[in-house]
C-alpha cells in the first residue's frame, strides 16, 4: 500500500517497491505458496493533498486509502487467501486489520492482534505531539481516537483490548503510557524483552491474542528492529529486536497455527543503505508465512 501521509518522514510509500527489488514474489513462492496479488493502493503527495486539521493530519485521505485497503483485504478473505499486506506506513493497518476483524466477527468470532513496533500507536488526537496518524492506528482499531476513522471498524472496534499485544516497544509518549495502564493492554517493553527472552514473552503473547479469539493478525512494523540492522525505517529508536529475535518472533506466529493475516510497514527506501532493511524484510516475511531451516 504505497502511502506515507500517515508519517512525518517521506519515502515509506516506497517501501513495496523495495521488497519487489529485494526478491519478496520470489521468497514467497519459494516457500510453496501460491501468490495472488490483488492490487495496490496509492495516496496523493505531500504537496498536492490537503493536510487539514494539524491533529489528525491528512485525515480525508488516510480515510480514503484505510477503505480501499479494507476492500482488497476483504476480497482477498472471501477468495480464501491469506493476506500479507506489504506498506507504507502504519495507518495502513485500520484498514487490513479492520477488514480481518469484520471477516470473522461475519462468522461469530473475533481476532487479536499482535503489534511489534518500537512504538506503540495509541495516541489520539488530543494526545499526540505531531498529529501523524500512523502513531494513532493502534488505538484507533480498540475504539478510541478521531470518529471518521474508529467509525471504519463499524458498530464495534476490531479488537478487545485483552487481545491486544505491542511486542518490543521502547518509545512511549506519557499520553500512551496513560492508555496502556488505563485500559490494561498488554506491552511487552524491550527491557522486558531482554531479562525474560523472546520465547517466553512471545509464549505469553499468543496466549493472549488467542484467548477467546479465532486466531489473530500479526502487525510488523520494521523499526522494531534495532536502527544498526535495519536502517530503511521513517522513525528509528536505538536498541531494537536483533536479527535472530526478529525472525523467532515470525517463526513462533507462524508456528502457532493461529495466524490469520500479515502485514508489514514502515520500511523506508531513502532512509535504507544498498537495500539491505529491504532483504532483511523479506527474510521476515518468509519466517512468518512458515520458513524453517528445517
Amino acid at each position: 500500500m504505497l502511502i506515507d501521509l500517515g508519517a512525518g518522514r517521506r519515502g515509506v510509500d516506497m517501501g513495496p517497491s523495495a521488497l519487489r527489488i529485494a526478491g519478496v514474489t520470489e521468497a514467497i513462492e519459494a516457500i510453496g505458496h501460491n501468490l495472488i496479488e490483488l492490487g495496490s493502493v496509492a495516496a496523493g503527495g505531500f504537496e498536492t493533498t490537503d493536510p487539514g486539521d494539524g491533529t489528525v493530519r491528512f485525515l480525508d485521505e488516510i480515510l480514503v486509502i484505510a477503505a480501499r485497503t479494507r476492500g482488497i483485504v476483504s476480497q482477498g478473505l472471501q477468495d480464501a487467501c491469506f493476506p500479507v499486506i506489504l506498506g507504507g506506513d502504519h495507518s495502513l493497518s485500520i484498514g487490513s486489520v479492520g477488514a480481518v476483524a469484520d471477516h470473522y466477527r461475519r462468522q461469530g468470532e473475533r481476532i487479536g492482534l499482535i503489534w511489534v513496533d518500537a512504538h506503540t500507536d495509541m495516541n489520539r488526537p488530543d494526545t499526540s505531539p505531531s498529529g501523524n496518524i500512523h502513531g494513532m492506528s493502534l488505538a484507533v482499531l480498540m475504539g478510541h481516537g478521531h470518529p471518521k476513522l474508529v467509525a471504519l471498524a463499524g458498530d464495534e472496534p476490531a479488537v478487545q483490548h485483552r487481545n491486544v499485544v505491542v511486542f518490543g516497544a521502547r518509545d512511549v509518549d506519557q499520553g500512551e503510557k496513560d492508555f496502556i495502564h488505563e485500559h490494561g493492554i498488554r506491552v511487552f517493553t524491550m527491557a522486558e524483552i531482554d531479562d525474560r527472552g523472546v520465547s517466553a514473552c512471545m509464549k505469553e503473547a499468543l496466549g493472549r491474542a488467542t484467548d477467546g479469539t479465532v486466531g489473530f493478525h500479526m502487525s510488523f512494523d520494521l523499526d522494531a528492529l534495532d536502527p544498526r540492522l535495519a536502517p530503511g525505517v521513517g522513525t528509528p529508536v536505538q536498541g531494537g529486536l536483533t536479527y535472530r529475535e526478529s525472525h523467532l518472533v515470525c517463526e513462533k506466529a507462524a508456528r502457532s497455527g493461529h495466524l490469520l493475516s500479515f502485514d508489514l510497514v514502515e520500511l523506508n527506501p531513502v532512509m535504507d543503505i544498498r537495500n539491505i532493511t529491504a532483504n532483511l524484510a523479506v527474510g521476515i516475511i518468509a519466517s512468518a508465512l512458515g520458513q524453517s531451516i528445517l
